[in-house]
This record gives C-alpha cells, structure tokens and sequence, in this order.
C-alpha cells in the first residue's frame, strides 16, 4: 500500500515501477497522465492474450481508488467474457476488495526460494509412489581398471565409469583429472562461452581429500573423486549463482544446494558452475552465446547449455541441468550427449532456482546413459527442504533385462530424424525386444502450459516490479520480460482448470503406460516433450545421428540429432536401461567433436 502511495504522490521509483506495466506505451504519453484507461487500452500491447481482470485493476492503482464499470468493461474483452451493468455493478465491492488485497500482498517478502503451499503430485494421474524409507545404494562394482588412456585428450573423453576404474585403482588421481578438466574448460570457454565460474579452490581441496581417503582405503562409489559441472542456477556456497541473469551476477547464496552436499557426499569435485540461458530460457546469457563444440557457428540450445557444451567438448565427464520445458531434452539433442530427466519429485531442487514450481526437474547430463544411472544414484531421494521431493527405490544395474520389458513405439511418418531412429529400433530389435506402437494422449497441451507462464511470473515477480528485468539480454517478444508481463494477466480460474486438465492428461498417460514399461519416441515428436513435462514422467535423451553442415566453415562440423525414450513414473531404471541397451549396439554416445 505504501509504495503505491508514493507513485500517488509522484515519487520517482513507484513511477519506475507502474513504468514497467506500460512499456510499449507511445512515449508522448507522459507518465504523469496514466490511467487506468490507459493501461486497460495497452494491456494487449504487452502481449497479454487473457486476463484476470481484478489483477489489471489492482495492479495499477493504490487503495482507495474507485474502479468504475467501464474498468470493467475493458478487463472483459481481454478475459473473453460479458456481463451486464447489473452484475458489474454487484462486482464492484469484491474487486475493490481483491485489488487491496493484492496490494498489501505485495508487501510480504517473498523470495525465489519460498514454495507456495500447493504441490504438484504426479501420482494424481492413478499410480501412488512406491516409497521406501531411504534411496540405498545401487549394486554398481567398478569393472577392472582399463589401461590408463595415452593422451589427456582421450582421458578427458573416458565415461564416468572408465574413470572411476583408475581413479579407485590409483592409476589416474583426482588431482590430475580436475587439473586436466579445469585446464580444458579455461581453454576452450574462449570458443563456447560455457563456463561462469570456475570453483578452481573448492575444486583441489576436494580432489586431494578423494585421493587422501582413497589411499587410506577408503571409497566413497563411482563419482569419488570425478569432477563435474552444474548449470549455474544451482546454489554453491562461496560462489556467485547467477542464473545466467544480469541483475544476478553478483548474488551469492550461502548454503551449498542438496545436489551439490549429495554429491560432495559421492566424492565427486566440484569444478564449474556452468552456463545457462538468463532465468532458464535458450542459451544467450550475460556473458554471451553459448556455442555448440559440434558446430561452434550456432548456439549450445538451451536452457542446460553450458552443461551440455563441457560434457560434449570432454571438459568435464558429466553435468547437472535442469528442465521445466525441454533444457535438458534440447541441449542434450544439439550437443550430442546423453540427457536423463528423472521422474518429477525425484531429486530435491532444494537450492536450486526456481522457474516453475509444479515442472522444474534437476538431472544428470552425461556421455551415456549408465553414467547417467551412476550420477542419478547419488542425487535421487526426498529432502525436508523440497516438499515435492521422494525417495523411490532404484536398482542400478535394472533388475529386469530389457528384453522382459513391453516396449512401446510412437512413428511418426515424415520427419528429418525418421531414418536414424528407425535404425536404432532396429538396434533393440536385433537384441530380441519386441516392439508395439502406441499412441500418447492427443490433447491440447498449450492451455496447461499457462501454469508455466504463471508460476514463473510469480517467481520473479519481484524482478518486474523492480523494474531490473530490463537487464536481461533478450527484451523480444518470445523473451521472459514479455511473457512475465504478459502472464500477469492469466485468469486464476485459468490457471486452476489448465491444473485440472492436467490431471486428466495425467490419468490418460496412466493408461497408456498400462499396455507398456517404456516407450521410444522422436525426440520432438507427438507433442511428448510437453507432455511428459507436464505429467512428470523421466526421459532419456541420447544420439542418434550427426550429419555434415552444408557450407560449414570446417568439413567436421555437424548437426547431432537424438531419439528418446520415456518410461513411466518412478520407472527411471528402465527408461536408463533401454537406452544403455541402444548405446551398447551403437557408437554415437563414444563420437568427439571437432571443438575439443
């Protein structure tokens, strides 16, 4: 209430606030002559294609302004509704009311970290969690130590288990390899513009400690003593996190997340926080484009771009990203590296920044999809801090061999991919694996993602009012600012029947997932990346393909391509299987590019 006050009176920064509802706003208008017909007239210029109509008119004035029936009026043409005088009439009261209210909500403090008291239950679709009291360690044993690689260049390449093997053996120390690892992002981020930070001090205290314990006998599992990157919207203590945002650069969080201390736990180092595109969207940041090392003339995709440039270029053997909307799936694609996605609720994202709090996910970014499976078996588990979060079991090898599994197909029949991922069917054909086409639910999912636009204008509410989003990069139309803006607008009654939709698109894929364990599908294909981002069920990402660049400034360049396999709730072992089945037959997880 007081801050609008003080734009009642004229005082400079509510005028900079109340500026931002009115961005695209002819300049001649003068700030001073703003009303609310103003903004009621321009509302459609922010982008905004519905509305909450009491928002519009709480958002703009303070508290004891009358809101009149032609506020009415305006608000219902951008909400897409009609009433008569009469019921407008009747309304006035109650929207004066909702307006005061929003206003004295404004005044409670609530940062990114603060959970809002619904929690998003992917179960609610038909199947409860099978809940055990703590994750337990997988069976894994390191296989014989392979012979110790003849140059850094293919040390840098070995998976997560290779290295594992020589560091428990003391043929490789962890000393060296975060040197090597740390050596390599330095050296390469001039090219792919991956790296924010490196953690080079909290980086050798933990590798001498690994290689301390491990000569006094003692091993912590298959990440002790193996370096690793996370995206940099996951909190490191004594570090800036920076989301990847101007206005954040220089924010540092004082507790470490849970990914980081379960990690830090495993053994594993530490080395980089890594690039992503600012607030989660795409791969342009505040320090530039993140390039793919695939193909350096085009961005890394995004928003888990850094993690999937340094997994791809060997500069570290595997990374955690995150995904609301494909910025695992989509880098993973573009990079040419494995990208797994657990089952909603299944890592804590306690620490971690928060875009959407009914979608985000934290996984591994790795050279294969047993990497994956060996970094997922040291994340996964609930936490006091996420409400949302819960400790299933997990088996790592998967206790049922794929060809136990009923393995599900969607085809679909003309896209560029088609050839590629057909050949990997085949891949698991060959291995006595019987496939049966199905079908995902053909339901209307862009009215559900308003949740998205919703929960992520919440999240950074305060970023908008303050007017710092202006800071960001990107200020286009498809950019946060807009949607943030735009998404003040969103009807709650909206919001609550996109969350009930929801719950249906949830039960059919219930029933899908009744005829089959796991299913193969194009990777953008059948609309499954909205889908499954909506009802929470994992995925695995892995390559395909890499086809030549035409006209490419070197002959090496190429595209990567992938195909995904998505697997029902709490199923992670088998989604993880089935692709480690398809990259046992097939080298693609093994090709460097020519970045490296």
């Amino acid at each position: 209430m007081r801050g609008l006050a003080r734009f009642a009176s004229g005082r400079a920064k509510a005028q900079a606030d109340f500026r931002l509802y009115f961005t695209n706003l002819p300049t001649h208008v003068a700030m001073s002559t703003l009303t609310r017909r103003h903004f009621l007239e321009s509302a459609a210029l922010v982008g905004a294609g519905s509305t909450l109509f009491p928002d519009i008119l709480g958002a703009t004035a303070p508290r004891g302004d009358e809101i009149t029936l032609e506020h009415i009026r305006h608000a219902e043409v951008l909400a897409g509704l009609s009433f008569t005088d009469e019921e407008r009439e009747l309304m006035l009261a109650s929207l004066e009311r909702a307006r005061d209210g929003y206003v004295a909500l404004r005044e409670v403090p609530l940062p990114n970290h603060v959970v809002p008291s619904l929690v998003f239950d992917p179960t609610i679709g038909g199947e409860r969690a099978p809940e055990t009291a703590a994750p337990g360690p997988i069976t894994w044993r390191p296989a014989p130590p392979i012979p110790r690689p003849t140059t850094d260049n293919d040390l840098a390449f070995a998976s997560v288990a290779e290295l594992s093997a020589l560091v428990k053996a003391r043929i490789v120390r962890s000393v060296e390899l975060t040197r090597l690892s740390m050596e390599r992002l330095r050296r390469l981020d001039s090219t792919l513009h991956h790296v924010v930070t490196i953690t080079e001090e909290r980086a050798m205290r933990q590798a001498h400690v690994a290689d301390d314990e491990l000569d006094a006998g003692v091993w912590r599992g298959p990440l002790h003593g193996i370096p690793w990157g996370t995206k940099d919207l996951v909190s490191v203590a004594g570090y800036p996190t920076t989301w990847g945002a101007a206005p954040y650069r220089d924010q540092v969080i004082a507790e470490d997340a849970d990914v980081v201390q379960r990690l830090d736990e495993a053994g594993a180092v530490l080395v980089a926080k890594l690039s992503l595109g600012a607030l989660a969207m795409g791969d342009v940041w505040f320090g530039g484009k993140t390039r793919n090392p695939w193909n350096p003339d085009e961005g890394s995709s995004g928003s888990s771009a850094g993690p999937g440039a340094a997994v791809a270029s060997g500069c570290v053997p595997f990374a955690i990203g995150s995904e609301t909307l494909g910025s695992i799936v989509s880098p993973s694609t573009r990079n040419g590296v494995t990208g797994f996605r657990p089952t909603f609720g299944r890592v804590s994202r306690a620490g971690a920044m928060t875009l959407a709090w009914s979608m985000d996910k934290l996984g591994p970014m790795c050279r294969s999809a047993d990497d994956c499976a060996l970094v997922f078996a040291s994340i996964h588990g609930a936490s006091p801090a996420d409400p949302t979060s819960r400790s299933t079991p997990f088996a790592w090898p998967a206790e049922r061999p794929v060809t136990d599994l009923r393995v599900g197909v969607v085809r679909e029949e003309d896209y560029r991919n088609r050839d590629a991922d057909e050949a990997m069917l085949a891949v698991l054909e060959r291995m006595g694996v019987r496939l049966a086409e199905v079908a995902l639910p053909d339901m209307d999912t862009g009215p559900m993602l308003q949740m998205l636009r919703a929960e992520a204008s919440a999240a950074f509410d305060d970023l908008v009012r303050s007017g710092r989003v202006t800071e960001l990069v990107r200020q286009d139309a498809g950019a946060w600012p807009t949607t943030f803006r735009a998404a003040r607008f969103i009807p709650a009654v909206e919001y609550i029947n996109g969350a009930r939709a929801r719950t249906l698109l949830m039960a059919a894929m219930r029933n899908v997932f009744e005829e089959v364990d796991v299913i193969v599908v194009p990777t953008f294909g059948a609309g499954q990346l909205a889908i499954t981002n909506l009802t929470g069920h994992p995925s695995v990402t892995l390559p395909n393909a890499f086809r030549p660049v035409p006209d490419a400034a070197r002959p090496a360049y190429r595209n990567p391509d992938s195909i995904t396999v998505i697997g029902d709730l709490y199923a992670d072992e088998r989604v993880l299987a089935v692709a480690a089945a398809m990259q046992a037959g097939t080298d693609f997880h093994r090709r460097r590019p020519p970045v490296q």
